[in-house]
């Protein structure tokens, strides 16, 4: 396949150019690259055989400084500094994975241009997307010329400009503002692609605060005057915000979400009219963008002139936080964009299935495009109404003291079994502004008075106090969301946390022999059923795996090995 149609190796030679033809192909690079090797000793350096270029994830590459050096200027002046490269370094602008390094470098030393690899780094998650103008193709595309641009090789520059040419028809307007970018950092080299992005920026529905917050002001008003000539100054999709509106956005950039309501307390817009939470959701904290919401003035299913809800912004963000928050408020998974998305299928489209399929362990940190993907998911499955107890909180009984002392514990083990999604409702819950009660039941009893804080839920008499109250509410809110949009995760706490011995186990003391032997046996039960669980999880990625690889490139998948280890 061409590469200018495919992502396949470029210097794939048809059958009937014959053995001539293949034999020139590798005769020209192979003659050019022992011209570049015998110019290296004209420039008097002494270039050490080896040398490292660290990527940005800390995995390194060992590479022959000398061939780099006479292959290109810029490793040239590079290695004359010292033996490692740290490709953040290097290549400032944009970030530039070991992927799209291990093939820049591949022609540097052969002359020929290395196929795109066999994985997901490339792929999104959609099965039904044919992975040409998904934001991680065009990531990748972008990937390389950058990194050709910088290392000053203009052959290869002009290879993935052609290329992005080629597909860019099938690029969605938010992704040719990246394009865009990007060939106005690599200069003269990408003047084609600068000058086609920059037409279909002209003719696109992007407002003026989307070109602002992507691109630097020059660019922005070379389209705004090529508008203007063109008769599409149009107050519905180009027009600057009037000034009311400015003054809101303004102060969602400060932060200030109570000048924001003294604003509208004048009357001159609205939120809804300002887009406000639109662009609180693109562009604000998630601190901000939630006080704003709390505000209960915008319409959370509200659609922009490009027919975008403030989901669908969200999802194109790519922040969870935020993605829970609309949805508790009612935010719709099922609205569709113009062409007919919806914000499960914009996240999908958006992340690389090397990263979704990714697996990580138990206790470690889940990325933020895995945790968007699950919550839309789950968002468009039946929802759990808000609210609902589950067993082991219905075990718990009506006394206050025994339902906080079972909240404490279960968020407790959810914060070490399953961090980031903890956090993620957690913080939704507003959990960290209310004080938190000690509990004897998971912990050992004998606990020094001075290790204890001033209200304690295992003092008696126990009296409820206001304090209680708020810790109860934010508690139960945590688990209700956590069993909304992460019923995996609530699955595996349920069944630790409905064991009746549970509290006993942390608590050796004076133990029999016996009471040792049955509590280790105890934990064994416990491990192996938090194996089966992870196994089960496991399976499932698996079977996503099988999926998508079936409809798309092959994935490399790299899954949990489900050993759970506990220690006593």
């Amino acid at each position: 396949m061409n590469f200018r149609t495919g992502f396949s190796d470029s210097n794939d030679v048809s059958n009937s150019a014959g053995e001539a033809n293949s034999s020139v192909s590798y005769v020209t690079p192979l003659s050019l690259l022992s011209e570049h090797l015998g110019s290296i000793l004209d420039h008097g350096v002494d270039f050490s055989p080896t040398a490292q270029i660290v990527a940005g994830d800390g995995r390194e590459v060992a590479v022959h400084r000398c061939i780099l050096a006479a292959r290109s200027g810029f490793f040239r002046n590079a290695f004359a500094g010292g033996g490692v490269l740290r490709l953040k370094e290097l290549a400032k602008d944009y970030d530039v994975g070991l992927e799209a390094l291990l093939i820049v470098l591949a022609f540097l030393y052969s002359g020929k241009v290395k196929a795109f690899p066999q994985g997901g780094v490339c792929v999104c998650v959609d099965d039904l997307c044919p992975h040409f103008g998904c934001r991680p193709a065009v990531d990748f595309l972008l990937q390389l010329l950058y990194a050709s641009s910088t290392f000053q090789l203009p052959q290869l520059v002009a290879l993935y400009q052609g290329h992005l040419l080629d597909i860019l028809d099938k690029v969605a307007i938010d992704d040719i503002l990246v394009v865009l970018s990007v060939a106005n950092i690599c200069g003269n080299m990408c003047d084609e692609l600068l000058a086609r992005c920059t037409e279909k920026m002209v003719k696109s529905d992007a407002d003026i605060t989307t070109l602002e917050k992507a691109l630097p002001q020059s660019l922005v008003k070379q389209i705004i005057d090529k508008r203007r000539e063109q008769g599409l100054y149009m107050a519905e999709n180009v027009n600057f915000p009037d000034k009311h509106v400015n003054r809101i956005h303004r102060a969602l950039d400060s932060d200030d979400v109570e000048l924001v309501r003294l604003l509208l307390k004048e009357g001159h817009t609205t939120l809804d009219d300002a887009y406000a939470l639109h662009y609180a959701v693109a562009y604000c904290d998630v601190k901000t963008t939630n006080e704003l919401l709390d505000l209960g003035l915008a319409d959370v299913n509200h659609k922009n002139h490009r027919g975008y809800s403030v989901l669908h912004v969200a999802a194109m963000r790519k922040e969870p936080k935020i993605i829970v928050s609309l949805l508790t408020k009612g935010a719709q998974p099922s609205d569709l964009t113009l062409d007919g998305r919806n914000a499960l299928q914009i996240s999908k489209r958006l992340i690389k299935a090397v990263d979704y399929y990714k697996s990580t362990e138990e206790g470690k940190v889940s990325s933020n495009d895995r945790l968007c993907l699950e919550i839309l998911e789950q968002a468009e499955r039946r929802e759990p109404l808000l609210g609902e107890a589950s067993l082991s909180l219905a075990m718990a009984g009506d006394d206050v003291r025994m339902k906080l002392l079972y909240l404490e514990n279960r968020v407790g083990l959810a914060k070490v079994l399953f961090p980031m999604e903890a956090k993620v409702i957690m913080d939704i819950a507003q959990i960290d502004g209310t004080s938190e009660f000690p509990s004897s039941d998971m912990y050992c009893s004998n606990i020094s008075d001075h290790q204890r804080t001033t209200v304690d839920l295992n003092d008696a008499p126990f009296r409820m106090k206001e304090e209680h109250l708020v810790r109860l509410r934010a508690l139960s809110r945590t688990v209700e969301l956590g069993k909304r949009f992460f019923p995996r995760c609530s699955e595996v706490l349920n069944k630790i946390m409905d064991a009746d011995d549970l509290s006993q186990l942390t608590c050796m003391g004076d133990d029999s022999p016996e009471d040792r032997l049955r509590k280790k046996r105890r934990y064994v039960e416990l491990q192996d059923l938090l194996n089966k669980v992870f196994s089960e999880d496991k399976e499932e990625f698996d079977r996503s795996a099988m999926s998508s690889s079936s409809s798309s490139t092959s994935i490399g998948v790299v899954r949990p090995n489900g050993n759970i280890t506990m220690k006593n």
